[in-house]
């Protein structure tokens, strides 16, 4: 993903924020495949013509095939600042999902306890603790329907290896396109339709509140949704 001004959702002297596509590596891995965290860099490079290395750090991550916000320090000092923001669990996420199935009510928290597994990269479910499990807790709301799909807002309490994919998918509402959890076909993109939607918390800088938010992919499905809410 080449990173352009429309990607950009939110920039100032100390962040930038950028409105990932489903598919990209927000962080290199065995894959070989360009991160979005050098593509950001190059983005600061060539806007600001910087020479030398850029600083551009990683402030927290999306599953590869996941769209919407994801924020970079462009400081040593403001990347320190968000890490301490994201362990206090002081920062704020709302995701949007379309699922396959209707949820069992129209808002609901879930709480559970997950374990994950490293060699198949999956999260399991389980209602009571286990050993190697960690509490998980989200709220879901159901914001739009049709025939088919479902689209639910999330707010995530916890952040857990592919907690809202497994959670969802334990309730029957596997997320479009996600294989991995139950859903029954790819999308074409090989992503799926879960969107990190907005980001709030208070400027680790400015000491302001802020609130960022992604637009959603710019897909058939997702644009009959918003152009209907």
């Amino acid at each position: 993903m080449k990173v352009t001004d429309k990607d950009v959702i939110y920039e100032d002297n100390h962040i930038i924020a950028i409105n990932k596509k489903p598919g990209v590596l927000v962080q290199g891995d065995i894959t070989k495949d360009e991160p979005l965290v050098e593509s950001v860099r190059d983005y600061i490079r060539i806007k600001y013509n910087k020479t030398g290395n850029v600083f551009c750090g990683l402030v927290h991550r999306l599953d590869r095939p996941v769209s919407g916000a994801v924020i970079f320090a462009k400081t040593s000092k403001a990347l320190t600042r968000m890490n301490k923001l994201f362990t206090d669990k002081e920062i704020q996420k709302t995701y949007w999902a379309i699922v396959q199935n209707r949820p069992p009510h129209e808002e609901e928290t879930l709480n559970c306890y997950i374990i994950k597994n490293a060699e198949k990269n999956k999260s399991y479910v389980y209602n009571y603790e286990k050993k190697n499990s960690k509490q998980s807790s989200l709220t879901y709301r159901l914001m739009w329907g049709s025939k088919n799909y479902f689209m639910l807002e999330i707010d995530l309490h916890t952040g857990r290896h592919h907690q809202i994919r497994a959670q969802l998918s334990s309730i029957g509402c596997p997320i479009r396109g996600d294989l991995k959890y139950g859903y029954a076909r790819s999308n074409k993109d090989g992503g799926i339709d879960l969107h990190s939607r907005s980001i709030e918390f208070i400027h680790p800088v400015k000491q302001e509140k802020i609130k960022i938010i992604a637009p959603p992919p710019e897909e058939n499905l997702w644009r009959e949704i918003t152009q209907s809410m």
